[in-house]
């Protein structure tokens, strides 16, 4: 397969990441970061030299008087499916239950998925880009989510796929 896809996920921190509300959050990261490395159909994860990318930020222009700015997760993966298997994997799957104490509710779409050539690395303006157009169109071969995503461009079927039950998020 000459293409893999791309995720992306933000949040916006809801109090600043040293404060005692994110101690569990921040303890949390390194054990779920070396979960995701070694999942199968893993390719790659944006992060800085301290092995996450809490220290960049996205979506600035939404981020007006939080503390602390929208947090930016992005990785990239084999298949659908092995995102899915990680996304939705009991180590994550206990980070996302919990997120509503270091996250405030976001009212519009917050996560993207989308398909890449092999070897591409996707940059953040590219990850904005994409939520931005699946918050204007809705799930399209340009930017969908795990529950309504399309068929790699090299797959002789178009049509959206709808994801299994299991897929979707419990919380």
């Amino acid at each position: 397969m000459d293409y893999v896809v791309a995720q992306v996920n933000v949040g916006r921190l809801a109090a600043p990441l040293e404060s005692p509300q994110l101690a569990g959050f921040v303890a949390n990261l390194d054990p779920v970061n070396a979960v995701a490395d070694a999942a199968p159909g893993f390719v790659w994860r944006l992060q800085t030299e301290d092995g996450n990318a809490t220290a960049l930020r996205a979506f600035e222009e939404d981020a007006a008087g939080a503390d602390g700015g929208i947090l930016i997760n992005m990785s990239v993966w084999e298949s659908v499916e092995a995102l899915a298997g990680f996304v939705y994997g009991n180590a994550h799957l206990a980070m996302l239950r919990r997120r509503r104490e270091w996250f405030e509710r976001m009212t519009d779409i917050y996560a993207a998925a989308w398909w890449i050539r092999r070897g591409h690395i996707p940059t953040i303006h590219e990850a904005e880009d994409r939520v931005k157009h699946l918050r204007a169109h809705g799930p399209t071969p340009q930017a969908f989510t795990l529950k309504v995503h399309f068929p790699s461009p090299d797959s002789v079927d178009a049509a959206p796929v709808h994801s299994p039950e299991d897929w979707a998020c419990p919380v």
